[in-house]
C-alpha cells in the first residue's frame, strides 16, 4: 500500500514507538490522528505533524470506540492503524507473601491485550468499508500491533506482561485469515529493549548490561527503527499474519 494520501490512526502516538511512527507516516504524506492519554503531549505532537489529537484511555473500551470513531470521521476514512499503547508490571507467579495478584494480572491483560484487540476490531470494521486502494491487490487496510520479545522469552516477574504480549503475537495469523477476503492485513512488531519510557537516557553501563546478549548492534533500539519497520509493513502487501521480531538478535535471559 502506498502511504501518501492514506488515513492513519496511531494509538499511543504521543511518545516512543507511536510518536516516531506518527511522524514517519506524516512525513510520507499520510493524514494522521494521534490517540493518547489526556496527560500526554499528544496535542503538541499532532500539531507538529499537521495531524489531529484525540484523548483516549484504552482501558475504557466503550470510550475508546467513541474516540476512534470520531478520529476516523475527522480523517474521512482509515487505511492504517498502529497500536503502541501498553505497559508492564513486575510480579512473580509466586511471591513470599502469596500468589500473583489476580487483579494486577487482569489489569495487564486489559491494558495490553484487550485494549489492542478492541482497537484492531474497530479499525478493521472501518477499513472494511474502503474501496480497494489497489484494484489489482484489492487491499483495504493494514493493522500493526505491538508485542514484545517477552512474548517468546518472558523474564522472571513478567508473567502477566508475557501473557498479554504472547496473545498479541498469536492473534496475527488468525486475524489475517479472518480479514483476508476483505483485503485487510494484520501483523505485530515485537521489539526488544528500545530507548523509550524508563529506558530512555539510562547510563551507558546499564545499556551494555541490558544488551550484552544481542548479536548486533549491542545497543538500545531507536523508536525511529520501529517506525521504519512499520512503514515497510504498510508498503509490502506480502507481509501478513505474523509477528516480526525487531531485536538485533537478542534473546532475553531469565533475568
Amino acid at each position: 500500500m502506498e502511504i501518501e494520501g492514506k488515513k492513519a490512526v496511531v494509538v499511543g502516538g504521543a511518545s516512543g514507538f507511536g510518536r516516531a511512527t506518527a511522524e514517519a507516516l506524516a512525513k510520507r504524506g499520510a493524514a494522521v490522528a494521534v490517540l493518547d492519554r489526556p496527560q500526554s503531549n499528544g496535542k503538541d505532537v499532532a500539531a507538529e505533524i499537521g495531524g489531529t489529537f484525540h484523548e483516549v484511555d484504552v482501558t475504557d473500551f466503550e470510550g475508546t470506540e467513541t474516540v476512534l470513531n470520531a478520529a476516523v470521521d475527522a480523517l474521512g476514512g482509515l487505511h492504517i492503524a498502529v497500536t503502541t499503547a501498553g505497559g508492564g508490571i513486575a510480579e512473580r507467579t509466586l511471591k513470599k507473601d502469596g500468589p500473583h495478584s489476580l487483579d494486577s494480572f487482569r489489569k495487564s491483560i486489559d491494558l495490553n491485550l484487550i485494549g489492542t484487540f478492541n482497537i484492531s476490531r474497530l479499525a478493521a470494521w472501518h477499513m472494511s468499508t474502503n474501496d480497494p486502494v489497489d484494484e489489482a491487490a484489492e487491499e483495504r487496510g493494514v493493522i500493526i500491533n505491538t508485542a514484545s520479545i517477552a512474548a517468546f522469552e518472558g523474564q522472571i516477574g513478567q508473567v502477566a506482561y508475557t501473557a498479554s504480549k504472547a496473545a498479541i503475537a498469536g492473534m496475527c495469523l488468525t486475524m489475517a485469515r479472518d480479514m483476508g477476503s476483505l483485503g485487510i492485513r494484520a501483523l505485530a512488531i515485537a521489539p526488544s529493549l528500545f530507548a523509550t519510557g524508563l529506558t530512555e537516557g539510562i547510563p551507558d553501563e546499564y545499556v551494555s548490561m541490558l544488551t550484552k546478549d544481542a548479536a548486533f548492534p549491542k545497543r538500545l533500539g531507536k523508536p525511529e527503527e520501529y517506525a521504519k519497520l512499520a512503514l515497510a509493513i504498510v508498503e509490502n502487501p506480502m507481509l501478513n499474519g505474523q509477528c516480526l521480531r525487531l531485536d538485533a538478535g537478542q534473546r532475553f535471559a531469565p533475568k
